[in-house]
Order: C-alpha cells, then sequence, then structure tokens
C-alpha cells in the first residue's frame, strides 16, 4: 500500500473510532482532570460568491442571428471559347454591421471568387466586394438590401482574458451554428501562433475555446451584450478549443479606407524589425528587453535617410510606446505615406527621437490559398 493509502487509511479509521459526542466536544482530547475539553465554536463557512455564468445564451443568440450569413461563392474560369467552367466553389460566414447592407468576412471567404452569394434569413443575396485586405484577412461586401438586421461594433479592448463570447456561423455548412466559450488570451501573433503564416502580417489575435471551425471564417465573436469584438479568422491545425479571432477595433481601424479606396494603401518606415530577445539585451548592453530591434534598414529608404542603423532598438512611435515589433509595424503601416513622424531610439546607453518621413510600403502579391479558417500565409514586409 503507498504511504499516502496508508496515511489517508489511517485518518479515516481514528475518525471511524471517535465516539458521538454533543457539537464542539472532542472526545479524544481529555482534560488533566479527566473532563473533556470543549473547542471553541468554529465559524461556519462564508458561502461562495454565486459564479457569473449566464443560465443561457439563447436570447443573445435570438437577437443576433439574423444578421449572420451563409456566404457561397464560386470561382470560375472563361476558356478559349469565352465559355465559363467552374473551378472551385467556397463556403464561410459573414455579419451585417451596417443597415445600409455592409457586410463584414474574410477575405480568404472570397478570395478569387467570380460569383458571391449572400444567405440571411434564407434569402440569397448577391454581393459586391467593397473593399479587402489581404494583410489583415478583413473583406467589406455590399448587398442590395436595406432592411437587414445589424450587429453593432463592439470594444475589442476592453474585452479580458476569462470573459464569456459567443461564435455564430456555419461551419462545416451546418447554418446558424452558435458556440460559447471564454477568450483565453489577446494579443496572439504569427509568432505566437506557429504554422498560422510567415510572421510578417499584422495579426493580434483573441485566442477563445469557442468552437470555430472550417465555415466559421467571417463569422462573429460576440460579448455578452451582443457586440461584436472580433471576426472568426483561424484555427489551430490538430488542436482542440483554439480558435483566433481579429479584434474589431483593428477592424474598425480600416473600415474607412476599404470604403473610400477599395484597399488600404499603408506607409512604411522601410527597416525590418523583430523583438528584442533577452540574448540581444544583453548584446547590447540594455536592461530592459522591450521595444523593436532594427535587423536590417533598406539601403536609400526613408530610415536610411534619418539615420536609422541596425540594432537600434525603437520604444516609442509618435510617443506612443512601442513593447514589440507587432505594434511597430500595426502604426507605421497606417500613419500615412509621406507624413513625418518621431521614432524613439535607443542605441548602446544613449536614447534619443529622430524624424523620419514615411515612404510607401509596396503592394505584395497575395500567397496560395490558405486551407480554410487559417489565415492566409502572409505578405513579406516591413514596418
Amino acid at each position: 500500500m503507498r504511504p499516502f493509502a496508508v496515511v489517508l487509511f489511517a485518518a479515516l479509521a481514528l475518525t471511524a473510532c471517535r465516539r458521538s459526542t454533543p457539537s464542539g466536544v472532542d472526545a479524544g482530547a481529555p482534560s488533566a482532570s479527566g473532563t473533556p475539553v470543549v473547542a471553541p465554536p468554529t465559524a461556519p463557512l462564508a458561502p461562495a460568491p454565486p459564479a457569473d455564468t449566464p443560465k443561457s445564451f439563447a436570447d443573445l443568440a435570438e437577437k443576433a442571428d439574423p444578421a449572420v450569413g451563409f456566404v457561397k461563392t464560386l470561382q470560375e474560369q472563361r476558356g478559349r471559347t469565352g465559355r465559363r467552367r467552374v473551378i472551385g466553389e467556397g463556403l464561410g460566414s459573414a455579419f451585417v454591421y451596417d443597415a445600409s447592407g455592409l457586410v463584414l468576412t474574410n477575405n480568404h471567404v472570397i478570395k478569387d471568387a467570380t460569383d458571391i452569394t449572400v444567405i440571411i434569413r434564407k434569402k440569397e443575396l448577391k454581393a459586391t466586394v467593397v473593399g479587402r485586405d489581404a494583410p489583415t484577412d478583413v473583406a467589406v461586401l455590399r448587398v442590395d438590401s436595406k432592411e437587414l438586421a445589424h450587429l453593432p461594433l463592439g470594444d475589442s479592448d476592453a474585452t479580458r482574458v476569462g470573459d464569456w463570447v459567443v461564435a455564430i456561423g456555419n461551419p462545416f455548412g451546418l447554418s446558424h451554428t452558435v458556440s460559447a466559450g471564454i477568450v483565453s488570451a489577446k494579443g496572439r501573433t504569427g509568432t505566437d501562433v506557429k504554422g498560422l503564416g510567415d510572421g510578417t502580417g499584422y495579426y493580434n489575435f483573441i485566442q477563445t475555446d469557442a468552437s470555430i471551425n472550417p465555415g466559421n471564417s467571417g463569422g462573429p465573436l460576440l460579448d455578452m451584450a451582443g457586440r461584436v469584438v472580433g471576426i472568426n479568422t483561424a484555427i489551430r491545425a490538430n488542436a482542440n478549443s483554439i480558435g483566433f479571432a481579429i479584434p474589431i477595433n483593428m477592424v474598425k481601424e480600416l473600415l474607412p479606407r476599404l470604403i473610400k479606396d477599395g484597399k488600404v494603401i499603408r506607409s512604411a518606415i522601410g527597416i525590418r524589425v523583430s523583438s528584442l530577445l533577452d540574448e540581444d539585451a544583453t548584446r547590447l548592453g540594455l536592461g530592459d528587453a522591450s521595444g523593436a530591434l532594427v535587423r536590417s534598414v533598406l539601403p536609400g529608404g526613408p530610415a536610411d535617410k534619418a539615420g536609422v542603423q541596425v540594432d537600434d532598438v525603437i520604444t516609442a512611435f509618435e510617443g506612443d510606446a512601442i513593447p514589440g515589433p507587432e505594434k511597430l509595424r500595426w502604426a507605421a503601416s497606417l500613419a500615412g505615406v509621406g507624413k513625418s513622424v518621431s521614432l524613439r531610439i535607443t542605441r548602446g546607453k544613449r536614447s534619443f527621437d529622430l524624424k523620419v518621413a514615411l515612404g510607401e510600403l509596396p503592394d505584395q502579391p497575395e500567397t496560395p490559398e490558405a486551407e480554410p479558417d487559417e489565415p492566409p500565409a502572409l505578405p513579406p514586409g516591413h514596418p
């Protein structure tokens, strides 16, 4: 018998051997006079606080469901005779976010599609592409209907790890499937999530254990008030309960540009950056391992002209702290072509500011088709 089992057995035996006595009296501990010692009364345990668990997600799902759509796409090719033939079909999810008929989904859901249909409340609506952005996997569609329910866009920055969330979509073509879970983590990038890209995209995923499966791509991730906090986008292959959503605050920054220009025109510093590892901090004599480490400088580019050097550490962009490369790349890409921005640089023991006039980040070719519900490989790039 294991020692633990022996101790446990002995404890049980001891308890069983004690006589039944009035409450608060220990019959096994007599005083010197032979009178049993009365133990002080034990305070009752405070009741556990009630768990903030919803009794049901039914009301939330019932209210949100009419604004969630089923996306069907066709990829067609025209032959020498001019006749078109279907070479591919796709399925995904989407949701209406504006009563004028504007719909959000993933770019990889509608990539290369020659025909897009959004099915909402069993009504088939032809959709056109308003704007799309492959590096963030976001696309805006428009359907010709002014009488659609729509979902309010929430605040993904205010969403906390551990908060309840609900995903609605069409996994495996099973329309209007609802799943619930919690926010498992925030700020997941291509570096954190291995195998979801080459690490050069603009990803800042919300991780959730709400079930997300192929076909959920483009559907909403909702908070408990029924507001969209993310667009369901990716799953971790060969893993259970690990799904990823694009934070809606990230999407909201892109929407005006996608609606106006149909794409995102990105600015660039002209450098390649990475995380500052502990060994880098030691090598450079730095006490703090935060910031974006400059690995290379584009010859003749904006940073080169401004005097940025390899092994410089960028710790702030326009006065905002830069904890790592992802935030720098995102901020620099949306600041605006031609804009003069301030970089806080740490070089050895010195810290100083440099002004850089941003250039334009060239459009990158889209990479081969991603697996369903995995983001496409991301374009090579730099801030």
